[in-house]
């Protein structure tokens, strides 16, 4: 499970550890996690759901985590804190099928050209065969449609998602599939995938659209079961992103 709540979540902090204890993802990618190194707050939050966290700060933006819910063990961990905009959280965690790396990151949401840096990046860094890269990619997805989304936001917004020749920007996203990753949405996918806004924090930042991926090496993703989008409930008010949640069979 994949999910930016927003800025370290603040009074929504509740709404958002019962959406995790409902769902128990068994590895949870989180995003803006505003002051999570202080006050104790990353160990308090897994100790609510019940996981093992490791966290990842951020010199210029907001630090990220993955968390793993035993009997699953972090085998090594690592942590990208100044190249990224944001930062990006790395485990090797131990599976029946053997080891699986983690990324949990967040791609710089203002300029596409840097959004595209980081990707290429993150992909030539991590990418293989049996990895998962999971977070808010703030990128648009190379085979879609996005002139309606686009054209309902502000130009101040919309600025982040355009190419200097104003078509939309799918670099960040065409990186990591051009290192062979799979994007998992267009295979597995149900539903609707569009994760931003939700319908609590409907604010003017976001048209209606996908940001947030999971990316897989190759033998992941063939046992890849089903993914989708978590609506409804708490998820509506808890953040502006909706989580995102894959199954996977690695037994």
């Amino acid at each position: 499970m994949t999910w930016n709540i927003r800025t370290g979540g603040g009074d929504r902090l509740p709404a958002i550890i019962e959406v995790v204890q409902a769902e128990r993802p068994d590895i949870l990618a989180l995003q803006e996690l505003r002051d999570f190194h202080r006050y104790g707050r990353m160990h308090d939050f897994a100790t609510a759901v019940g996981m093992t966290p490791h966290l990842a700060r951020s010199v210029l933006g907001q630090p990220v985590a993955v968390l793993v819910r035993p009997p699953l063990r972090i085998l090594r961990r690592s942590s990208v804190t100044w190249r990224l905009h944001h930062a990006a959280a790395i485990v090797e965690v131990a599976t029946e099928a053997g080891p699986l790396r983690v990324v949990s990151t967040h791609l710089n949401p203002f300029w596409p050209y840097l959004r595209m840096r980081e990707a290429r990046w993150l992909a030539a860094r991590y990418a293989g065969d049996r990895v998962l890269i999971a977070g808010d990619m703030n990128g648009l997805d190379p085979h879609g449609d996005h002139t309606e989304a686009l054209a309902a936001l502000p130009s101040m917004y919309r600025r982040r998602h355009l190419t200097p020749d104003g078509t939309p920007d799918t670099g960040a996203i065409a990186a990591f599939e051009a290192a062979g990753l799979v994007d998992l949405w267009p295979a597995a996918g149900a539903g609707p995938g569009e994760t931003v806004p939700t319908t609590g924090l409907r604010g003017k930042e976001f048209g209606s659209t996908r940001l947030d991926y999971l990316f897989a090496g190759p033998a992941v993703a063939a046992h890849a079961r089903a993914m989708w989008v978590i609506r409804g409930g708490a998820t509506e008010h808890a953040s502006d992103h909706y989580p995102v949640t894959a199954d996977f069979e690695l037994s």
